[in-house]
């Protein structure tokens, strides 16, 4: 299927690993060019040489995006080698356990600075671009802010705000023709994963424990699934749809669990 993508420009924020190399990957594949856009320097451009030599586009833009004068230098920095945006994919954030009781105030503010604010400021920044060529953003939020976790209010806050968003700046932007829509992973298997799965004293237990409440096959989603959703929404298949939260999941946060 073309998804009518091929030439165009997309911005990954932390587009190095996980989630976000799976949505460049997808990108490439369909022709895009991609800015990665990440703080880490080294995977980064190890990420990047791989799929030049596959015959890809592809630039790297070193950001931590925590303030947002580096959000603007990053953006500028992408219209300055490509000459346009015509997508954004906000992926950036870690599930960080800045929890009510374990966390302070000012940890908490922290914590939305990694997982939220470069959303907004990157949105903010890139619009100009994202007008003039009647791009379109996605959003990559986490079941988190829907089911909630335990320890992690940070990360919870940052994920339902950017659910909100999602709905507030696809209204914002109808006038100008921007879509805006959000993909809502649950449990995908990524480096971060596995670091968390590794800190019980049972990991493959706990993981059993987990695809056991999944309800579609009793397995994670892949990260090309995730992407494979990003793709559709950046898409031309999708030219009418915006404001939409699609969770891709096995159907973990809307059938139950308990199934089997």
């Amino acid at each position: 299927m073309d998804l009518g993508l091929d030439g165009k420009v997309a911005i990954v924020t932390g587009g190095a690993k996980g989630i976000g190399a799976a949505i460049v990957r997808a990108a490439t594949a369909e022709g895009m060019t991609v800015a990665i856009v990440d703080r880490d320097e080294a995977v980064s451009q190890a990420f990047a040489a791989q799929l030049r030599a596959a015959g890809h586009t592809v630039h790297v833009v070193i950001a931590s995006l925590e303030t947002a004068a580096a959000c603007a230098a990053a953006v500028a920095e992408v219209v300055a080698r490509c000459g346009r945006i015509d997508a954004l994919i906000n992926n950036a954030g870690v599930n960080d356990g800045v929890g009510l009781a374990s966390g302070s105030p000012a940890e908490f503010a922290a914590s939305l600075d990694r997982n939220l604010s470069h959303y907004f400021a990157m949105a903010h920044y890139a619009l100009p671009a994202l007008t003039e060529w009647r791009g379109n953003i996605v959003n990559i939020a986490s079941k988190v802010a829907v089911t909630g976790q335990g320890g992690t209010s940070g990360y919870a806050a940052a994920k339902g705000a950017i659910m909100a968003l999602t709905r507030e700046w696809a209204v914002e932007l109808l006038p100008v023709g921007i879509r805006v829509n959000a993909v809502i992973p649950a449990e995908v298997m990524t480096p971060l994963y596995e670091q968390w799965l590794a800190t019980h004293a049972d990991p493959a237990g706990k993981l059993q424990d987990i695809v056991s409440k999944i309800p579609l096959g009793h397995r994670m989603t892949t990260a090309d699934e995730i992407a494979a959703a990003v793709l559709f929404l950046l898409s031309s298949k999708s030219g009418h749809t915006t404001g939409q939260q699609l969770h891709v999941d096995g159907g973990y946060v809307h059938l139950d669990r308990a199934i089997r």
